[in-house]
Parts: C-alpha cells; sequence; structure tokens
C-alpha cells in the first residue's frame, strides 16, 4: 500500500507539472493564431500568396461547398502534417463552417505546433463566405 500511495504521489508530482506545461504550450500556439478577413484572403489568392486549407466534416461540405482552391484535410485535428505545404513559412490559412465552429482553429494550432510560422484563420467560415456572395466549388468526388 504505502508503494501504491508513493507512486500515486510521484505521479501527481511529476505529472501535474508536466500538464500545466502541455496546456501552456497550446494556449501560446492558440494565442498565436491570427485571423484575416474576407477582403484579405480574396486579396491573398488573387495575389497567390496563400494556402488554403478547409477543416469541415463532408456534411458542412456538401451542404455549403468549399472555397476554390482549397485543401481539404481529413481531419481538423488528427490530419497528417503532410496535407499542408511543405514549406513552413507559406502563409496557411484554416476555415470551417462559421464563428461557431472551432475546427479552424484546432487546425490551426496544429499547423503551428508542426513549426508552421505564418498561420490563420478565416473565422466566416464558408457560410460568411458565400452570404458575402463569394463563390464556391462543390465537393469533389472521392
Amino acid at each position: 500500500m504505502k508503494r501504491f500511495l508513493m507512486a500515486a504521489a510521484l505521479a501527481v508530482t511529476v505529472g501535474v507539472p508536466s500538464l500545466a506545461l502541455a496546456c501552456e504550450h497550446e494556449q501560446k500556439a492558440e494565442s498565436s493564431v491570427k485571423k484575416v478577413t474576407l477582403a484579405e484572403l480574396t486579396t491573398l489568392q488573387k495575389d497567390k500568396k496563400v494556402s488554403v486549407y478547409d477543416a469541415n466534416g463532408n456534411d458542412t461540405r456538401k451542404q455549403f461547398g468549399v472555397i476554390p482552391g482549397a485543401t481539404l484535410l481529413t481531419s481538423a485535428s488528427t490530419y497528417d502534417v503532410k496535407e499542408l505545404n511543405a514549406d513552413k513559412s507559406t502563409k496557411l490559412v484554416f476555415y470551417c463552417a462559421s464563428e461557431k465552429c472551432t475546427s479552424a482553429k484546432q487546425a490551426a494550432t496544429r499547423a503551428i505546433e508542426a513549426g508552421y510560422s505564418d498561420v490563420s484563420v478565416f473565422p466566416d467560415g464558408i457560410k460568411g463566405w458565400a452570404k458575402a456572395g463569394q463563390k464556391t466549388t462543390p465537393v469533389p468526388n472521392s
């Protein structure tokens, strides 16, 4: 019983600071995620200075379409980093459904943790994009 209590105490002593460090790292990554406006995103696309990533699920994509030229991530939280542009200095913009959705921020945070330096989200998402009269494209057949 003593060994169990000592092991539990050691786990708490070592584990809690590690957990706090992990949370702090995640908060720093989330706080370094910038936001882009519709006007900024359309200009970046026109000037070909951005890689855009769709962090929506298939149902949202089927219902609302996707931003033309966007790369469809396999998952907002567990996508393979190889799905992103290989150049880690490239400007990346992630979007999901709308301001209420957190998938874009999850995907952007993952990119920052992987070493990408210029990461943003388009908070209006595909719904804001369409509402502003911007073109969408249908989801490509898989």
